[in-house]
């Protein structure tokens, strides 16, 4: 799968709220009320990455779940890390 360039992102994320660029990943930091509410998200989202067969990055910290999506196989952010994110936002 092809990596997209900075403006095929830019215009892939208009639509995301919250995702960044950030090298060669997008990413997004999620906050909860609190760490039981941050992990049922984190389960949430296992399950919706492994239907997908793409698995982000993931950094918990309390309260904040902060995703970092790359094709790590193509080199940088695809479609697949696109389709993910948008997955993602409908759990949030």
């Amino acid at each position: 799968m092809d990596t997209l360039n900075q403006e095929q992102i830019a215009a892939a994320l208009w639509d995301l709220d919250g995702w960044a660029a950030e090298g060669e990943a997008i990413t997004r930091t999620f906050r909860f009320a609190d760490f039981v509410h941050a992990i049922g998200f984190v389960e949430h989202l296992a399950e919706v990455a492994e239907e997908q067969q793409h698995h982000p990055d993931i950094d918990i910290r309390y309260n904040k779940v902060t995703l970092r999506l790359s094709s790590h196989d193509a080199g940088g952010v695809t479609m697949r890390d696109v389709n993910l994110a948008e997955a993602i936002q409908h759990l949030a």
